[in-house]
């Protein structure tokens, strides 16, 4: 992981077409600006989380329900 301090108003390049701005910095919160190309998908972390949080909770009542209808057969 490569790690960088930036102030408010300096920017990261990733490649040609990726660019990251430091928008503001107040207090614990930082505000980023991200310019891509709309083929790339920005996610913000969390979000892909808590998907994932929710398809193994859906995968394990979808057999749950599965092994209960076995059951009464």
């Amino acid at each position: 992981m490569l790690v960088l301090s930036r102030k408010a108003g300096e920017t990261i390049q990733i490649a040609d077409n990726i660019k990251i701005k430091i928008l503001e910095i107040k207090g614990d919160t930082v505000r980023v600006g991200i310019e891509a190309p709309k083929s790339v998908d920005i996610v913000r972390g969390e979000l892909i989380q808590s998907i994932k949080e929710t398809n193994t909770e859906s995968l394990t009542l979808d057999l749950n329900w599965y092994k209960n209808l076995e059951d009464k057969e």
